[in-house]
């Protein structure tokens, strides 16, 4: 996940270089007043996310599959602490009913 997560800030990154070069070149136009950074950050959102929709797909697919495995194991350990304390709970109603 953690790679993922890299990946997906680098091609931010990278379009956030890419815009800004741009909108400082006069291909894109700079914003109203003083929102320019804020119009190079949304831009840079906006190319981003289908880029790295594309892009990472194969990388987000591997992660989900370690999320699941993960949640699949909590899930496992939840239910086997849940099966000991049944036991430890019958073990000692069985103990009080026979003395």
């Amino acid at each position: 996940m953690l790679r993922y997560t890299l990946m997906r800030l680098g091609i931010f990154a990278g379009c956030l270089l890419v815009v800004w070069g741009l909108v400082y070149a006069g291909a894109f136009p700079r914003g109203f007043g003083h929102s320019n950074f804020l119009w190079v950050l949304l831009l840079s959102l906006v190319l981003s996310a289908p880029i790295s929709f594309v892009v990472l797909r194969k990388e987000r697919d591997r992660a989900s599959v370690q999320v699941a495995r993960r949640v699949e194991r909590m899930q496992a350990n939840i239910e086997a602490n849940r099966s000991q304390e049944d036991a430890a709970v019958d073990a000692a109603d069985q103990a009080r009913t026979s003395s």
